[in-house]
């Protein structure tokens, strides 16, 4: 009985699930979203943005530079941008695109839109308008083209999911930049993605103050700006510890989501970052 209790329950959830899904892509996905398609045998790694990308870029600058290079976030404005000058650039965030105030978003639209002189594709969410300003800054640069992607969680039955994942209607709930990324990736037909600079070792700095003030300390691989480091403060004191574990539980788990895409569409991902939190993927060591 209880056997069956469960199975009614599970199908009640993911009906509902799927219910809400299919309104959310009718409302906020684009269905005119193509993606470049890429040689088979081309293989991608994607550079997060965590401590352990230095060590990687350091001892492994051979094998970086034998594969094509997606970056996300701030990595434009730092040195190393310009060095390794990655095929895709990919961003999610709504702060990249309405905060240009900010000297980070600022510099990082600046190096874009003019240091930026060779091939390169650039990954925008569908939702944002074409008269943006940070937008309209990119189009000037004709060494970058600009392709939309869906960023609308898609959640509900395995079919239901697939399909969405492989129009490109949708994805697992995009926590953060990785989970595009990663939806990009696979969109492209890469068959052998790798993930460095993925540490996710978010729960090793979190604390809460004596005023109740959730604390978390997120490192990068470049040394973080101030005014930046202290916006991501206020932000996170803006919500109770419980939210933000949720939050880490909902990205945890849109790895083991993409994890098993991928296989169904014959990709591999490896996890090759050092001490990285994620457990989705299988790992391999290249230092």
């Amino acid at each position: 009985m209880s056997n069956t209790t469960d199975k009614i329950s599970a199908f009640a959830t993911d009906f509902a699930s799927s219910l809400a899904s299919c309104f959310k892509i009718l409302l906020l996905s684009k269905w005119n979203v193509k993606t470049p398609i890429v040689a088979t045998s081309e293989e991608l790694v994607i550079l997060g943005n965590g401590p352990s990308l230095n060590d990687t870029i350091a001892k492994s600058s051979d094998f970086l530079e034998s594969r094509r290079l997606m970056a996300v976030n701030f990595a434009g404005v730092t040195e190393l941008f310009l060095t390794l000058r990655p095929e895709y650039y990919v961003l999610a965030d709504p702060h990249f695109f309405n905060a240009i105030e900010q000297p980070n978003v600022a510099k990082l639209w600046s190096v874009l839109s003019k240091a930026v002189d060779w091939n390169m594709t650039l990954f925008l969410p569908a939702s944002l308008s074409t008269k943006n300003s940070c937008y309209q800054s990119v189009v000037a640069n004709s060494n970058i083209t600009i392709i939309r992607y869906n960023l609308t969680p898609v959640e509900g039955f395995k079919y239901l999911e697939r399909f969405a994942f492989a129009c490109g209607l949708g994805m697992p709930r995009p926590r953060n930049v990785l989970i595009p990324s990663l939806m990009l990736a696979l969109r492209m037909h890469y068959k052998t993605i790798y993930v460095a600079g993925a540490d996710h070792s978010w729960t090793k700095t979190l604390s809460v103050d004596d005023q109740n003030h959730v604390v978390s300390i997120q490192p990068h691989f470049y040394k973080e700006n101030e005014k930046e480091r202290k916006r991501v403060d206020t932000e996170y004191m803006k919500y109770p510890l419980y939210k933000i574990m949720h939050s880490f539980y909902v990205a945890f788990k849109s790895y083991f989501i993409i994890e098993d895409f991928a296989r169904s569409v014959k990709a591999k991902i490896w996890n090759i970052t050092p001490s990285s939190f994620i457990d989705a993927f299988e790992r391999k060591n290249i230092l």
